[in-house]
């Protein structure tokens, strides 16, 4: 077994606290609007297909009556969007904590995989094969058209709006642009 000095445990610490602390950058646009479209909206409380009380654009309530929504319900669009962007802040640090600071990826190629973790969730994304390929440093845009498609289930069976999120996803991600997302932190 390898034997560290104090020095190198310690900024190995360092290392990893800041990485901790790195915020994900927030979506572009392209991003939000591509799950506010696979989410649908809905301004009133509704039970979604696994029994969820849900509201807005897919927000997974704690309880029954969405008490941790700090928003009136019924929502308005915009308080709808806000938290929807609230809840997508939790899958941004997702993807940038999960990627290796060696991968680079431009803002429509993290939106799709924001994307992908809001639905799938940040457990899965992180145990995923798709990372895995990322951090193993594969071409990102391969790994995204080999990879989404294949998170095209529920409960055990293909879903069509599942294949069409993917397909988009995979459309994103593959969209150039100029405008960095990832590495954010170092």
């Amino acid at each position: 077994m390898a034997k560290f000095s104090t020095i190198t445990l310690a900024l190995l610490g360092v290392i990893s606290q800041a990485r901790a602390q790195c915020v994900g950058p927030a979506v572009n646009a392209a991003s939000i609007n591509l799950i506010k479209e696979f989410e649908g909206w809905y301004p009133d409380i509704y039970i979604d297909p696994a029994g969820y009380p849900t509201v807005g654009y897919g927000h997974l309530c704690a309880d029954a009556s969405c008490s941790d929504v700090p928003y009136a319900i019924p929502l308005s669009e915009a308080d709808g969007e806000n938290l929807l962007r609230d809840d997508v802040a939790r899958f941004q640090n997702c993807i940038t904590l999960q990627t290796a600071s060696s991968v680079v990826l431009n803002a429509n190629q993290y939106g799709a995989l924001v994307s992908w973790a809001f639905n799938v969730g940040c457990g899965a994304s992180e145990t995923s094969s798709l990372m895995l390929r990322l951090n193993g440093g594969e071409d990102p845009n391969t790994v995204a058209a080999e990879e989404l498609p294949r998170w095209n289930q529920g409960g055990g069976q293909v879903l069509p709006g599942l294949v069409r999120r993917r397909a988009a996803e995979v459309e994103l991600h593959q969209t150039p642009t100029d405008e960095p997302a990832l590495p954010a932190c170092s």
